[in-house]
């Protein structure tokens, strides 16, 4: 069977968890913003230049410098205008790309500089998320957007931001995150936050392991309590390769095992971790390694503006470098979808309804 092209991946349906909403601007957008309310720092003015400077300057091996980028996009995003315009575009955007789930995350407190509150914030991406979802349904591409409200791992407003995460569950936020630079800003610091959100039944995910070793996955998941790990890559830290550098043979350290023993999912987003210096290239990417180590495996865009990427180019990537077919691609999306912080019984009916006839399709060809 041949393999499955760039264009076929966008038809078939796919689960997102892992994507920034200040990372998936469109580029006009920010143009266009930044021309009504005077931001003057944009590098240029021109679409594609603006989208070239983006992946150019995300491009350097550096979580640091990577996060830099992140500056023009949140400075365009601090009006409730603004923010539902970026939020309904962003479910447009994927739901184009054939996703048809996706936990989208931001975090409200960068996006307070003008007079919004962040409960004002929220308010508008929420508004924004339905607004778009409702274009994508009647442009007969349906999508579920859930949100996921992020704190920034350097700052002190955690609790403030567990406690939205919480008041809004019932109104499109499913999580809680948090984000930002490793090194230095372990999540423990953040400890009250995540005991709170225990007590409260609600779900949360921590950026952990990607420009920060093991230490930081452990705190994460046996300090923490994370459900998820965001990209979690460096748990390739703790296996030892089989003689062939594959996984017949090879050996899992004690946290390793722990993670896929208790099928904790990692949010890997390959063409992110390749810019920030988590990984040498694609094919080089322990997702390989750890998708046939049987680890819960979901594949992830982070940031689609400075990565210059989407859903299906990533799946595409994967393709082209390990050879996997519609069966492997299913298992991505229904591990994704199986790892969503949304009711069991609605996961169930996007896996069983949607994603499961849809790849059914495609591998009988």
């Amino acid at each position: 069977m041949a393999a499955p092209t760039l264009e076929e991946i966008r038809q078939a349906p796919k689960a997102l968890l892992h994507d920034h909403l200040d990372g998936g601007v469109r580029p006009a957008t920010i143009i266009e913003i930044a021309e009504a309310t005077g931001y003057d720092q944009l590098p240029t003015h021109d679409v594609a230049e603006l989208s070239t400077w983006f992946a150019e300057a995300a491009d350097s091996g550096s979580l640091e410098r990577y996060l830099e980028t992140f500056a023009h996009t949140v400075s365009v995003m601090q009006d409730a205008e603004s923010l539902r315009r970026v939020a309904a575009e962003c479910a447009e955007d994927l739901a184009a790309d054939g996703v048809v789930y996706a936990e989208v995350r931001f975090a409200p407190e960068q996006h307070t500089d003008g007079e919004l509150t962040m409960e004002q914030v929220v308010e508008a991406v929420v508004a924004g998320f339905a607004e778009g979802s409702e274009r994508a349904a009647a442009a007969g591409r349906p999508i579920r957007v859930g949100t996921l409200l992020t704190a920034m791992r350097h700052a002190a407003r955690s609790m403030e931001i567990a406690q939205l995460s919480v008041r809004y569950r019932d109104d499109g936020v499913v999580g809680f995150d948090i984000a930002g630079a490793e090194a230095g800003y372990p999540p423990t610091r953040h400890l009250d936050a995540f005991e709170y959100l225990q007590r409260e039944n609600a779900h949360f995910t921590i950026h952990a392991g990607e420009a920060f070793g093991l230490p930081s996955i452990w705190q994460a998941i046996q300090w923490c309590g994370a459900d998820r790990l965001g990209h979690g890559v460096r748990i390739v830290d703790d296996i030892t390769p089989g003689l062939d550098g594959g996984a017949a043979g090879a050996t899992l350290g004690r946290l390793a095992n722990y993670v896929r023993d208790k099928r904790i999912p990692l949010e890997m987003c390959p063409s992110s971790n390749l810019q920030t210096g988590a990984a040498p290239s694609i094919a080089e990417h322990p997702i390989g390694l750890l998708r046939d180590l049987r680890f819960r495996i979901t594949v992830n865009t982070d940031n689609r503006l400075m990565s210059r990427t989407s859903m299906s180019r990533e799946m595409a990537l994967l393709v082209d470098a390990f050879g996997y077919g519609w069966a492997e691609l299913q298992w991505f999306t229904v591990n994704a979808m199986k790892s969503a912080f949304i009711p069991f019984d609605e996961r169930l009916t996007l896996i069983n309804e949607t994603i499961k006839p849809a790849y059914a399709k495609l591998i009988a060809g």
